[in-house]
């Protein structure tokens, strides 16, 4: 494989794994849908992601997605959800970016690509989403995180879209939101000068 195909896949798992920062199941299913449709050009034959390209993997992360859309809805229980959904997105951001770079360079490589980049933008990403929706509870007693939820949905669905589709354009708009959440996390905890 060359180093090319390293790059694509890498962007797109970068992708994916932001998107799993905003919702945990959405961004496998769209992923497990594609590879399925091979509209992802991911050989995962005799390998540990076989499963993922079956009826059955399709089907249940389909209930889950929509479970987990359904239960941001519901003021307080999108909290509860939060502390449960941190630790599986970098779950789920580590192995689908594991899952893209699959066949294209060393495992050692794979998996240090999978943790540190993909389960690092997870974190950041998904930091953020539990801060934004801890003020939104805090400002309007939870009434106002229904809004916050419809963001993330679209923000998830269309960073997954754009990370199978235009994996250099996704991997761009990654780089803007670290930006952005860092540029905002450092504001907070610097002084202010007023």
């Amino acid at each position: 494989m060359n180093e090319f195909d390293v790059i694509i896949a890498l962007c797109t798992g970068l992708g994916l794994a932001a998107a799993s920062g905003f919702r945990v199941f959405l961004p496998p299913f769209l992923l497990s849908i594609a590879v399925r449709a091979d509209a992802v050009n991911v050989n995962l034959m005799d390998t540990p992601f076989e499963y993922f390209d079956s009826n059955v993997a399709v089907i249940l992360l389909g209930v889950a997605t929509v479970a987990e859309f359904a239960g941001y809805y519901v003021p307080w229980v999108d909290n509860l959800l939060d502390s449960i959904a941190s630790p599986a997105a970098v779950v789920a951001g580590s192995g689908m970016t594991a899952l893209v770079l699959e066949g294209n360079t060393d495992p050692v490589i794979q998996w240090s690509l999978a943790i540190i980049a993909g389960g690092g933008v997870t974190a950041i990403v998904q930091g953020a989403t539990v801060v934004t929706r801890g003020i939104s509870t805090t400002l309007t007693a939870g009434f106002a995180n229904p809004i916050v939820s419809t963001g993330e949905n679209l923000a998830s669905v269309i960073l997954a879209i754009i990370a199978m589709v235009l994996p250099i354009l996704a991997a761009v708009l990654v780089a803007v939101l670290i930006g952005v959440i860092v540029l905002k996390a450092s504001q907070k905890v610097a002084p202010s000068s007023a």
